[in-house]
């Protein structure tokens, strides 16, 4: 189905209102959950931690992720995605700074685990949200722009967390680097609604355009994509993009969360210097991930636009493990790698609104980012146990570009066999961004 074109003269303050709040709502809460792979590396002798200690205390986190998933998305679906994410930046801010408070291994894996449950609950509820705000031949444009947080995060995250440890301990970048969103709460409070129909600031041909849209695409669903939410978890369509995603996310945290530590042996840099070289492969991944999903909405090509990154990644991480180069080369495929892994967030995203009515929607994406983000606990964990194993990170790399082969194989020959429901060519979009 291909969506009505956006008038050339149509106001666009929800591009301007929406997605920058939540940007910067989910950049913070990004920051509290991959900071860890900065500080890690430096707490030294305060709080001893082997390799696979590590990567537990960055991968519990996914474990708790799991608990709030499907009751967010409903919360946000049924009542409003603009208070549930409020009371869960709230709840997650006093974790992070439980972080900074704790005095042994075990109460670190506990902080770790609550800001999981936590935060575990807004992805889904923002996604809910975007998908009242934008119609399908925006989406997966409005969602890497949401998305661009992520590797935005990263960015100011690796620097500044690496200039507060080269200045303070690193219990207080735990906790001042908590509290922020105690004061973003606020903005997103006054700023955001639910939906148009909600919002003061919106122009009424703006509600217009996006409340006819929506119901225009809601309408032209078949009936098999409007069923109930248990045949719904049953489609093959949200099985295949569960195991999918679990693929990609063990790939895309086992190698994120190990980025500082793979920078700081290259360089044996101080905390500043590893802190600045881990932001560079970001900014090719904020870039890529963008472009990526500008091709995918202009196009359609939903599966394309997976698969294709994901092959890059897996040649990134077996040429930089496998061959000895120079420290140059080696950072540049450590860029390629991060651009590549970022790429299919925007057009992956857009898939599910395509596989399922609205009824059920936000119950199918929270079970495809519950169950797939348990790859966000197996891929750290993963390398860190490897690495203790065989003494050298390199095998834990490689076994990680064997689960991204598994994603890409997935999604390219699985939506292939499901066409019917997750359609490649989904129809051009409208250039309005």
């Amino acid at each position: 189905m291909r969506g009505p074109k956006i008038v050339s003269d149509l106001p666009r303050q929800r591009w301007i209102r929406v997605i920058p709040v939540a940007a910067v709502m989910y950049m913070l809460a990004y920051l509290d959950r991959t900071n860890v792979a900065v500080i890690l590396p430096f707490i030294g002798h305060d709080l001893p931690l082997s390799a696979s200690a590590q990567g537990l205390a960055s991968g519990i986190f996914f474990v708790g992720y799991l608990v709030l998933q499907i009751p967010a998305a409903v919360l946000a679906a049924k009542w409003s995605a603009r208070k549930t994410v409020l009371i869960l930046m709230v709840a997650w801010s006093v974790a992070a700074v439980l972080c900074g408070l704790v005095r042994n291994e075990t109460q670190l894996y506990v902080a770790r685990l609550l800001l999981g449950v936590f935060e575990g609950g807004v992805w889904p509820a923002v996604l809910i949200l975007l998908a009242s705000w934008f119609p399908q031949a925006e989406r997966a444009r409005a969602n890497a722009l949401w998305m661009s947080c992520l590797p935005i995060s990263a960015i100011i995250m690796s620097p500044l967390s690496g200039l507060m440890l080269d200045h303070l301990s690193w219990r207080w970048v735990f906790v001042l680097q908590g509290l922020p969103p105690l004061v973003w709460a606020v903005v997103w409070w006054f700023t955001v609604a639910d939906r148009p129909a909600k919002a003061r600031w919106i122009s009424p041909a703006e509600r217009a355009y996006v409340e006819d849209t929506l119901s225009a695409e809601e309408a032209a669903k078949p009936a098999y994509v409007k069923q109930g939410y248990w045949q719904a978890l049953k489609n093959p369509s949200v099985l295949l993009l569960i195991g999918v995603y679990f693929f990609w996310i063990t790939g895309f945290y086992g190698f994120s969360l190990w980025l500082p530590t793979v920078v700081k042996e290259l360089t044996n840099g101080s905390a500043t210097a590893v802190g600045l070289l881990s932001a560079i492969p970001y900014v090719f991944a904020l870039v890529a991930m963008i472009a990526c999903a500008q091709w995918s909405d202009r196009t359609g090509r939903r599966r394309a636009a997976v698969t294709a990154p994901l092959l890059v990644a897996i040649a990134g991480l077996l040429l930089g493990n496998l061959v000895d180069w120079p420290v140059v080369v080696r950072f540049v495929l450590l860029c390629l790698v991060a651009a590549a892994v970022y790429m299919p967030y925007g057009p992956f995203w857009a898939i599910p609104g395509r596989v399922l009515g609205i009824e059920v929607v936000a119950v199918a994406m929270g079970v495809i980012n519950a169950l797939g983000n348990l790859g966000g606990f197996a891929g750290p964990y993963l390398v860190g146990w490897l690495t203790d194993v065989t003494g050298t990170a390199t095998t834990g790399f490689v076994v990680l570009a064997v689960f991204l082969a598994v994603a890409a194989a997935l999604a390219h020959l699985g939506l292939a066999k499901t066409a019917g429901a997750v359609p490649d060519q989904v129809g051009a979009a409208p250039r309005s961004l």
